[in-house]
């Protein structure tokens, strides 16, 4: 008996002993590092269970963002689709697979809004003074004029490496659909680090994977959509290790107070103005970065009470905050109440 008491303090020894070299039960640290890019900043939190260069990831992640800013950015000149947009002929324009692919998906989403959704629309940003710090509204002639240059439809695809306008003037604003696509690249280039545990995101445009390191859900903040507030609505807890896209649009952050109207940033470009709705956050659940990004600002272009119906045609899982009189209402899509990868509470309620 005893020479068995000896042996099981001998065997826990050697396991504690063991325990003590490899790390036992020690949960791998959690990373993050950040950034600003695109007008804005950027953040990758992960962990991995693999050996990760870290020097060598950021500076891939830097690389890449560099990279995507000389191809997608309206901001600079040297672009390629500044570039493009510059380049005042109807001759077909090399722009590379991945602007068209953007622009192919942007024709779709555009289509199924009606023409609400359009990355033609630059001008208009301009006329009506939202690329600057004053409301300027624009009369009849001056909307008529810049008609014959505005339109997603006036976009050919050559074939995947080429676009071709309709119109000499005609530009493209990139700004809408580029920046998941960012975020699905950084994707990319973290999973080829062996990183498949980890909320990226750009603007708090973002995707999740995985879990934390001990196992819990990630956790994103939807934001209280009223202007001047740092508080939250909602937070959505991320049941599935799959990849999930979240994307939020909102109003409340870039608009006009002019004798008693609104004018948001979001313009329609059926009536070529700002929208009127009373719709000021839209979040958007999917399992494409791009496509989701280019949705969440068609659906608040359209508002709660057209943009619902479009939910319910493409089976997209979002969520509609309007505010009204009454304060802020919520309302849910058929999908987003049926999702399984996700948990949406209100932000008050302890977790």
């Amino acid at each position: 008996m005893q020479e068995r008491v000896q042996l099981i303090k001998a065997m826990l020894l050697c396991a504690l002993l063991l325990c003590t070299l490899t790390g036992c039960n020690k949960a791998p640290a959690l990373h993050k590092f950040s950034g600003a890019a695109q007008g804005t900043t950027y953040s990758l939190t992960y962990w991995s269970d693999k050996k990760v260069e870290q020097a060598q990831f950021e500076a891939a992640i830097a690389g890449e963002l560099q990279r995507l800013d000389k191809l997608m950015s309206n901001y600079r000149d040297d672009s390629v689709i500044e570039q493009f947009n510059h380049n005042q002929s109807t001759a077909p324009v090399e722009v590379g697979t991945e602007i068209v692919q953007l622009i192919r998906i942007a024709k779709q989403i555009s289509a199924a809004t009606a023409g609400c959704y359009d990355p033609t629309i630059k001008p208009l940003f301009t006329l009506w003074g939202f690329r600057g710090e004053q409301l300027t509204i624009p009369d009849a002639a001056q909307l008529t004029e810049l008609s014959p240059q505005l339109g997603i439809s006036r976009v050919d695809v050559v074939n995947s490496t080429t676009l071709q306008k309709q119109h000499p003037k005609l530009s493209i604003d990139l700004s809408s659909i580029a920046q998941g696509y960012s975020v699905q690249r950084l994707t990319e280039v973290a999973e080829q680090f062996g990183v498949d545990n980890y909320l990226i995101e750009i603007g708090g445009e973002l995707q999740t994977r995985g879990s934390k390191p001990d196992g819990s859900n990630w956790r994103v903040a939807i934001e209280r959509p009223l202007p001047g507030t740092q508080q939250l609505q909602k937070i959505v807890q991320v049941k599935q290790t799959a990849p999930l896209a979240i994307m939020t649009s909102g109003t409340y952050r870039h608009y006009y107070d002019n004798e008693g109207k609104r004018y948001s940033h979001i313009i329609d470009a059926r009536g070529k103005a700002p929208v009127t709705h009373q719709t000021v956050s839209v979040t958007l659940i999917h399992n494409d970065l791009t496509e989701a990004d280019a949705w969440s600002t068609a659906l608040l272009c359209l508002g709660s009470e057209q943009g619902s119906k479009v939910a319910e045609q493409f089976n997209l899982a979002v969520l509609f905050i309007d505010q009204t009189n009454n304060g802020l209402t919520e309302l849910d899509s058929t999908a987003l109440q049926q999702h399984v990868g996700i948990m949406l509470v209100d932000a008050k309620m302890k977790q």
